[in-house]
């Protein structure tokens, strides 16, 4: 192959030098028809020869590689498949070859496909060992409860170490806030100077000028408790928590492929799963500052300058509501139980991420399960049972009374087929505010294996059940012994009456 500098000295023998076309040819090597075509060129540029076609082991899979990467540009980008799963794609159908030679193919298509980017100049951030962790949200989808489902993930990330924690949840109010920055403190096992934060809504009620930020109470109050200072960024400035920017876009490239390919029973599970990932990746992950330690190891260094975890931040919201006439109360369009005797009060609503607590004059009366979806209502019979202790009737087709459990309701149902049996029902009812659900519950089971189940029968194996244990016999035979044993005299009797007839006689 002829370059500049080869076209360059061949002119030089020959204009300059005087050297023939033989004699050329010998130095060089080259054939002097080659040589001849390249001096009659008038000015010397850069020989262009064909490109070199090369087989590849990538060759077969290139069109389906090309499909593939078509099909995601009209995805969003979170749905968007990586090199890495494009590989494993068609790792599955036979390719042979190396994870190198299709990142390659991606970034040639990519180029060829948009051309060269603007790419924009940022300034490297660096951060002491506890100085600050770095706070955002994501929205990811994923199938629980056999529902495709929106999610928002909390991502919290120390700035120094980087290591991670990710929680998943339905939204992102502020009772979700303060159970993620509870649980990342936890797995950090300290708490930072700083937390950086962009401007959500749950931490800043107002955007100032500048740096003027109106900072909501409850938020203030959890930085208070944690005892680290909030830092918010500009607006549209992003770059100012870029390693927590980038951990959203990395975990969901790696860890949430994962999860968006499997079904969860329940978001515990999930969230579970998605600690044990994180623990995981934290041992496999290098620094980007000391590529020879994990983000593990420099983690367990930065533990020493950060501060002691407290308690967890009581992490609730409270609200008044009214309770209505059936007992009800109304929250994010679903309806719940509570006592009837607190009918027609204001009570006090404390909101957590997965339950609902409702309280007056500082009790707690009652604690129900948080449902994240629209219209429903929940019940819980027990509320309900003073009322049908005044009403019975009410018992036969009460909407509470339909979701007891199994046993409660076939004595139910074999109760109310004889005359009065709802009130006999109301009576085995009456028996869970005294003795405990559990126990009754036992008593029905108990009653209804005997085979003909009454209230009677139901309340003489309650009471069986309350009683107290008989005594061990061990413990009667260590008891002493009596010095005289009394002894049974029947005669005592005929003296007795005998006695008595003699007194009657003197009066």
């Amino acid at each position: 192959m002829i370059t500049v500098g080869m076209l360059a000295k061949i002119r030089r023998m020959h204009i300059r030098d005087g050297l023939s076309l033989r004699e050329i040819a010998r130095r060089t090597g080259l054939s002097r028809n080659t040589i001849r075509d390249w001096l009659r060129q008038a000015d010397v540029v850069e020989p262009k020869y064909p490109k070199r076609v090369t087989k590849s082991v990538l060759d077969p899979w290139t069109e389906q590689l090309s499909s593939c990467l078509k099909t995601d540009r009209h995805r969003l980008k979170r749905d968007r498949r990586t090199a890495r799963v494009l590989y494993q794609t068609i790792q599955q159908q036979g390719y042979a070859g190396g994870y190198g030679r299709v990142c390659a193919f991606v970034r040639r298509f990519k180029s060829d496909e948009s051309g060269p980017a603007r790419q924009n100049a940022y300034v490297p951030l660096r951060f002491a060992p506890g100085e600050a962790f770095q706070f955002d949200w994501s929205c990811e989808y994923a199938i629980v409860g056999g529902c495709r489902r929106r999610l928002e993930v909390a991502h919290a990330k120390l700035a120094a170490s980087r290591v991670f924690w990710l929680v998943a949840y339905l939204s992102q109010s502020h009772e979700m806030l303060f159970d993620a920055h509870a649980r990342a403190f936890q797995a950090f096992g300290g708490v930072p100077k700083r937390g950086i934060y962009d401007n959500m809504k749950t931490a800043v009620d107002r955007v100032g000028h500048g740096k003027e930020r109106t900072v909501n109470a409850r938020f203030e109050a959890m930085c208070g408790h944690y005892l680290f200072d909030p830092e918010f960024c500009n607006r549209a400035a992003g770059w100012e928590k870029g390693i927590v920017e980038k951990n959203v876009q990395d975990r969901r490239r790696q860890i949430w492929q994962d999860v968006a390919t499997r079904p969860w029973d329940s978001l515990e599970e999930l969230n579970t799963w998605l600690a044990e990932h994180c623990r995981m990746a934290w041992d496999a992950m290098r620094h980007p500052e000391w590529p020879e330690r994990t983000i593990a190891e420099v983690w367990r260094d930065e533990q020493l300058q950060l501060m002691p975890v407290p308690r967890p931040f009581d992490a609730y919201l409270e609200q008044p509501v009214r309770v209505s006439t059936t007992a009800l109360i109304h929250f994010q369009r679903n309806r719940y139980s509570v006592p009837a005797e607190h009918v027609n009060r204001v009570v006090s609503l404390r909101i957590y991420p997965a339950e609902l607590v409702v309280v007056v004059d500082g009790e707690e009366i009652a604690r129900l399960a948080r449902s994240f979806e629209r219209y429903q209502t929940r019940y819980d019979f027990r509320h309900y049972i003073g009322i049908v202790q005044r009403k019975p009737g009410a018992l036969r087709n009460g909407a509470p009374f339909a979701d007891m459990p199994e046993p409660l309701v076939l004595l139910q149902r074999h109760l109310l087929r004889h005359p009065g049996g709802d009130k006999v029902m109301v009576q085995v009812l009456a028996a869970i505010p005294v003795h405990g659900l559990d126990v009754v519950m036992e008593a029905v089971r108990q009653a209804l294996e005997a085979g003909r189940p009454s209230g009677e029968h139901v309340l003489n194996v309650l009471s069986r059940l309350k009683s107290p244990p008989p005594p061990d016999p061990g413990v009667m035979e260590s008891c002493p012994a009596l010095r005289d044993e009394p002894v049974a005299n029947v005669a005592r009797y005929d003296e007795l009456m005998t006695f008595q007839q003699e007194v009657g006689h003197d009066h």
